[in-house]
């Protein structure tokens, strides 16, 4: 049994949690990390010496990075159309990677951040309005790279989109001005009628928000 440490509301949590249900592996998750804690024990830091979540365990296998553990799963469970070939495959990576460093510390921990886990007397106005201007030009972008899908390689569902799609569903809830991408709203219209996508991904981050 694959066993996945970290709560449900992580977004790294849910990549992982997403990518085996799509897998349709069987696994079990505990509750660690926010208000659950655990992260700072012996245990835990000799899994993952960052005290961040989420930890995998699968038989002698532990590792820790959610993009990586993406791809483990994929290499050794996927077929070959969720893990394509390299030469099919390097192309949904280099927008995997580029979700990674370039979409997230925008969407993440840039607007997420500064939205629910800060005080809006707290806000930085200006840093968050720059931030929606650099999400507009991404979203344009990302836009434009599915096109008319109906995913990332065309007809066929791979790690990539789980990548892709793992923080659209807070990208379309937050409450911000976000561009005209009519290609990348009927891309998650979409992933919402994934049920492993509902199940884990589509998870209310109401308790996370710091008023």
């Amino acid at each position: 049994m694959i066993s996945v440490l970290g709560r449900n509301t992580s977004s790294n949590v849910q990549t992982v949690m997403w990518a085996l249900a799509e897998l349709g592996l069987p696994h079990e998750r505990h509750d660690m990390g926010g208000s659950f804690g655990g992260l700072d024990s012996a245990d835990y830091t000799a899994m993952n010496p960052n005290r961040l979540i989420p930890v995998l365990r699968d038989g002698d296998v532990t590792l820790w990075e959610s993009a990586a553990i993406l791809r483990y799963l994929a290499a050794a469970y996927g077929d070959d159309g969720f893990w394509p070939e390299p030469r099919r495959r390097a192309p949904l990576d280099m927008w995997a990677e580029w979700i990674k460093t370039t979409w997230t510390p925008v969407m993440q921990a840039g607007i997420f951040w500064a939205l629910i886990r800060t005080p809006a007397a707290k806000r930085d106005a200006a840093r968050l309005a720059d931030l929606v201007a650099r999400a507009k030009s991404l979203a344009g972008m990302l836009d434009q790279r599915i096109g008319a899908g109906p995913w990332m390689d065309g007809e066929t569902f791979t790690f990539a989109d789980i990548m892709c799609g793992h923080l659209l569903y807070r990208y379309y809830t937050l409450d911000f001005e976000r561009a005209e991408t009519p290609n990348l709203d009927a891309y998650y219209q979409r992933l919402t009628e994934r049920p492993a996508y509902a199940e884990h991904v589509m998870i209310s981050y109401d308790g996370l928000r710091v008023e």
